[in-house]
C-alpha cells in the first residue's frame, strides 16, 4: 500500500474494481474534507454506485440517497440527483489543478451546492479549475479507477464497497 503520511487525512476506498487510496487536503478545503470524512465514518458511501462515468474525463459517485445500492431510497434512474440530507457546503474553490487522480466535489449550478457527490478525474480537466472544490488526490489505485464501467447513466454500475478514513483501519 502507498505510504500514507497522515492517516487522519487519507481515505481507503474499496471499489468493485479494487482499492483506491486518496490523500485529503484539509488545508485547501476544510469544510469539504470534514464532510467526506464524516460521511465515510457513518458508512454513508458504502454501496454507492458510480452513476456517471465519462471516458477520458471523470468517474462520479457519492449520491448517498438515490445511489446507495441496498439503501431504502436506491433508485438507479435517480442516482446523481441526491445528497446526504446534511446542509450543502459553501464553495472552497482554489487554484489547485484538476489533473489525473484529482478528487473534486460535484455540485449543481449554484457554486454553494456541493453536498456528498464527488468525482475523480481520469485526465487533465483544467477547465474545471476555480469552479469546483478540490479536496483530495488519488495516491494509489488509479488503475482501478480506470477500470470503472463507463456510461451516463451506467448500466450495472461499479460501486464503492467501503470507504474509510485510514486512521480507522487497523
Amino acid at each position: 500500500m502507498a505510504e500514507i503520511k497522515d492517516r487522519e487525512n487519507a481515505l481507503i476506498m474499496e471499489t468493485t474494481k479494487g482499492n483506491v487510496v486518496i490523500e485529503l487536503f484539509p488545508d485547501l478545503a476544510p469544510g469539504h474534507v470534514g464532510r467526506i470524512k464524516e460521511l465515510a465514518r457513518e458508512g454513508a458511501y458504502d454501496g454507492v454506485v458510480f452513476h456517471r462515468v465519462i471516458d477520458g474525463f471523470m468517474a462520479q459517485t457519492g449520491d448517498v440517497k438515490f445511489g446507495k445500492s441496498g439503501g431504502k431510497d436506491f433508485n438507479p434512474g435517480r442516482a446523481g440527483m441526491g445528497g446526504s440530507g446534511k446542509p450543502d457546503l459553501k464553495a472552497e474553490f482554489s487554484n489547485m489543478n484538476h489533473t489525473r487522480g484529482t478528487c473534486s466535489m460535484a455540485r449543481a449550478q449554484n457554486p454553494n451546492s456541493a453536498n456528498s457527490q464527488f468525482f475523480i478525474c481520469f485526465g487533465d480537466a483544467g477547465f474545471l479549475n476555480r469552479q469546483y472544490t478540490v479536496w483530495g488526490q488519488v495516491i494509489e489505485g488509479m488503475e482501478n479507477v480506470d477500470k470503472i464501467k463507463r456510461g451516463e447513466p451506467v448500466q450495472d454500475p461499479d460501486k464503492i464497497v467501503s470507504m474509510k478514513v485510514a486512521a480507522d483501519v487497523k
